[in-house]
């Protein structure tokens, strides 16, 4: 999934993602307003955006079970399509595992609410950026796609931008504190990073069968979009 590069990246990202979330976990426990931080951004958010409630209701959507249920099938079946059986494996695992990780460990162990119901961290922000950091790995990692490096770039920018987009709305419409999207997109991209290595680690991509001999051209390159 990873290049040896990548991988150390990988680890350092992790390791970031996991001290932000502790970090924001000890901070927010069991708190029922927004704090400092939370107040002056959600205001700027809330003013930015707040007059186009039927444009942030469907950028909310997305996020939602269903739709992130549907992307979630579609990236496991192009990677089935295209015999990455590694990259199905990533898709079908880390995504649903950073959902439940988040609905049913983090949010009732920290215990913030907002409106009375429990709101860290996002869910959305965990599931988008989840599917986004997936993306990344597929697009970029070792065994890519063969696309020019232009178009891969903007499809990874495609993703992170629209899964910005919808915590963001989660936000603007009050459904979220501003950190509780900033926890939901470290567990994310955390989770992936971690199913990524210890998919490696079990199968590292030097004896994989299927396309080996073009892994390894494509060696020198890894962890490059060009």
């Amino acid at each position: 999934m990873l290049s040896p590069a990548g991988r150390r990246a990988a680890a350092l990202v992790l390791a970031a993602c996991v001290a932000v979330t502790v970090a924001l976990a000890l901070a927010f426990a069991h708190q029922r307003r927004a704090g400092r931080l939370d107040a002056a951004v959600d205001a700027r958010i809330r003013s930015g955006l707040g007059r186009h409630p039927g444009a942030l209701h469907l950028l909310a959507s997305l996020g939602g079970l269903a739709w992130v249920t549907v992307l979630t099938a579609a990236l496991v079946l192009a990677c089935l399509a295209t015999r990455r059986w590694r990259g199905a494996v990533l898709a079908g695992v880390a995504v649903p595992a950073a959902m439940a990780l988040t609905e049913f460990v983090l949010k009732p162990l920290v215990g913030r609410t907002i409106h009375g119901y429990a709101s860290f961290p996002s869910g959305h922000a965990t599931a988008m950026f989840a599917l986004a950091a997936t993306a990344t790995v597929l697009l970029a990692g070792p065994l890519r796609p063969r696309l020019p490096g232009a178009v891969r770039l903007l499809l990874i920018l495609g993703a992170v931008l629209i899964a910005a987009a919808v915590p963001a709305a989660m936000v603007a419409l009050g459904y979220h504190y501003f950190t509780d999207t900033v926890a939901g997109t470290a567990i994310g991209v955390g989770v992936v990073l971690l199913t990524a290595l210890l998919i490696d680690r079990a199968r590292p991509a030097a004896t994989a069968a299927p396309g080996a001999a073009t892994a390894g051209t494509a060696a020198p390159r890894a962890g490059r979009l060009a």
